[in-house]
């Protein structure tokens, strides 16, 4: 390309960069709303698609370090179209139950992908001799941010999909490894960027990688969405640190919007669950590790019988109820029953039955989890309470309704000594009935066993969550005609 028509292009994608920053941001506004969520997420994608393409098109102008040799061409060109394919046939094939387990993986191929830009741009620099100081502190951020949230979102990733236990996991010294292994990093990048070091900077990101590693094997049951969330944050100050790596703006301003956004949505999380964040990241606070702890909570329903219901009792509680609220949890997302409760949710309220869907900020494993899958249900948005709103509602409920939840309704919560000592929970058990379809009395995913079902006020529907709701619709049809 000419050199009078590489300003022109330059502008051009310059142009384009900022109105696909402009897409982010109202992207991001859109998503406020499961009404607008859809738009909002169009939108974004639609800028970042541009963005993309700009950036080919100016690497391929030569732009920047001058035209790229024609193999590299070619292999940009597939590598950016297999990218987007893989990711976009990934998310649509995934199941919603996995979608944490898919936005675990997006987090570590982002993080990874911006320490690599940073290690090469290092390499490259340092043996041209034109690395200074201020390419060195992003480069070495870079580095270490990317290589941390890499590997711990692999962990989070394994443990989601049970391929790790998600259990806390540590061993002899793991806490003293955990420190030593960040003070590695932290100093490692502070003498690299006093002292550039190719073989110095290899350690770095050893050290980062050993050190996320060594701070999510620790953190198990209730935690991991908010661990989720902190990774997520992490990718977007890396990609941010990558931008300024290679000088691009549109990385920067993601990858800042990114990092923002995740940060505050950990902290109201951490909030959310009476846990601060740096203690989720340091480990085992708070998620029941201790062994004492966890045997007496595991025990709480030994000896303690429970009162199981057929679809029919469940019903007619429901039929002739002035107050109903349903708690959907990750039993309703594994089931994929969000149809058959969104029906039976419209079915009891022409009846003029007062109906909330009582939404706890992690439940499902992920945020949003629970508004996505009642959204798809087109359950209507003004019944969808979050918790501290929903709370004070279960004193004058007649009925509630769990779908599989089983964590965020546990009142063993309120108590000291196990594992979610402390988590604010749904009060489930201040409602005059309850009703729980879970297919067993098994724990849920903090190890812990719930002692609302042996409140005897609760009655057990065992059954699949989908089966369980559509037995429960047709009785209440029968019911009410």
């Amino acid at each position: 390309m000419s050199g009078d028509t590489l300003p022109l292009l330059d502008t051009v994608i310059r142009v384009v960069y900022l109105l696909a920053a402009v897409t982010f941001v109202l992207g991001l506004h859109f998503m406020r709303s499961p009404v607008t969520a859809r738009r909002g997420n169009l939108l974004s994608a639609s800028g970042m698609a541009c963005a993309v393409l700009a950036t080919v098109v100016l690497i391929l102008a030569g732009e920047g370090h001058g035209r790229i040799v024609p193999i590299a061409a070619v292999a940009l060109v597939i590598g950016t179209a297999a990218g987007s394919a893989g990711g976009m046939i990934g998310a649509r094939r995934v199941k919603m139950t996995a979608i944490p387990q898919l936005v675990s993986l997006f987090n570590a191929v982002g993080g990874g992908a911006a320490a690599v830009v940073g290690v090469v741009d290092f390499v490259r620099l340092n043996a041209e001799g034109a690395l200074t100081a201020g390419v060195s502190v992003p480069v070495v951020l870079d580095v270490i941010i990317g290589s941390v949230t890499f590997s711990g979102s692999l962990i989070a990733a394994g443990k989601l999909q049970g391929w790790v236990s998600g259990a806390p996991i540590t061993f002899a010294g793991s806490r003293l490894a955990s420190i030593v292994a960040a003070v590695v990093a932290v100093v490692g990048g502070v003498v690299v960027i006093a002292n550039p070091s190719a073989w110095l900077l290899w350690l770095v990101v050893v050290a980062a990688l050993a050190f996320g590693v060594l701070m999510v094997l620790p953190i198990g049951g209730a935690d991991m969405p908010v661990v989720v969330s902190l990774l997520n944050a992490f990718t977007g100050l890396a990609v941010a640190m990558a931008g300024f790596v290679v000088d691009n703006q549109i990385m920067i301003i993601a990858g800042a919007l990114v990092g923002a956004s995740g940060t505050i949505l950990t902290q109201q999380m951490a909030e959310a669950m009476n846990r601060s964040v740096m203690s989720i990241m340091v480990g085992g606070f708070g998620t029941g590790d201790t062994s004492a702890a966890d045997a007496g909570a595991s025990n709480a329903m030994a000896g303690v019988e429970v009162r199981k219901v057929s679809a029919d009792d469940v019903a007619i509680q429901l039929a002739y109820a002035q107050k109903v609220i349903i708690v959907p949890g990750y039993g309703l997302a594994a089931a994929q029953a969000q149809r058959e409760c969104g029906e039976l949710g419209k079915l009891l309220t022409d009846r003029g039955i007062t109906v909330y869907y009582a939404i706890h900020p992690v439940a499902g494993r992920m945020p949003g989890h629970m508004n996505v899958l009642l959204a798809e249900a087109d359950v209507p948005y003004d019944q969808l309470k979050e918790m501290d709103e929903v709370n004070p509602e279960f004193d004058t409920a007649d009925v509630a309704l769990v779908v599989g939840a089983n964590d965020v309704t546990n009142p063993a919560a309120r108590r000291t000594g196990n594992a979610i000592s402390g988590m604010p929970i749904l009060d489930v058990d201040h409602a005059r009935s309850i009703i729980v379809i879970k297919r067993s009395l098994g724990h849920g995913y903090a190890g812990l066993d719930n002692e609302l079902y042996g409140d005897p006020k609760t009655g057990m529907f065992l059954a699949d969550a989908k089966k369980g709701l559509a037995q429960i619709l047709a009785g209440v049809k029968s019911y009410v005609g």
